[in-house]
């Protein structure tokens, strides 16, 4: 399915965001987030040099490393391009998320820990959706461990974190019907 088509227009702004999750050779993984803004037009802040069109206004990325329950153990920050010289500083506290878990509340351990002027718009928003890249690397990727070394699954007692989250996985659809039945709840 198509989106409508669209009334005459020309692009002003691109934003590029691209979600990557690693599994690395010594067990923990890395999910990395790259963001990119640029403009069709030279665009002006007062009082700051001009940005000029087609070259990037953010050049931003973030890689976390994680442990298999998904706990922070590292965090690294690359500003490359930046719109203003203050921004800089942003990262300086990105630190305060080593040993913070991704899952349940993420967006406000973020917000307590990075929040405001402690901290940067645009790698908050990297943050926030960077545990559902995690989410989709860390299981299948730990299923695949287990699968390349001949190690048996664990068995499954409790409800996977997705179920119930969305259309799809609902607790009375047809998916969870089929991966899932012990979990299964026909609508009543």
């Amino acid at each position: 399915m198509a989106l409508p088509p669209a009334s005459p227009r020309k692009l002003s702004h691109t934003r590029t965001v691209v979600y990557s999750g690693y599994d690395r050779e010594d067990g923990l993984w890395d999910i990395e987030a790259e963001l990119t803004d640029v403009k069709t037009f030279t665009f002006e802040v007062r009082n700051e040099p001009a940005f000029p069109a087609g070259q990037p206004i953010h050049g931003l990325r973030i890689r976390l490393t994680l442990d298999n329950e998904m706990v922070i153990r590292d965090v690294v920050t690359d500003m490359a391009v930046i719109p203003h010289a203050e921004c800089a500083g942003a990262p300086v506290h990105m630190h305060r998320l080593v040993g913070e878990r991704m899952g349940a509340g993420w967006r406000k351990v973020i917000n307590h820990h990075i929040g405001g002027t402690q901290g940067c718009t645009h790698l908050r928003e990297m943050l926030f959706n960077m545990a559902t890249m995690a989410y989709q690397t860390l299981p299948a990727g730990q299923w695949y461990r287990r699968e390349q070394s001949g190690q048996p699954h664990p068995p499954v007692t409790e409800p996977a974190f997705f179920l119930n989250q969305c259309h799809s996985w609902a607790l009375d659809s047809p998916t969870v019907q089929r991966a899932y039945p012990m979990f299964y709840r026909p609508r009543s």
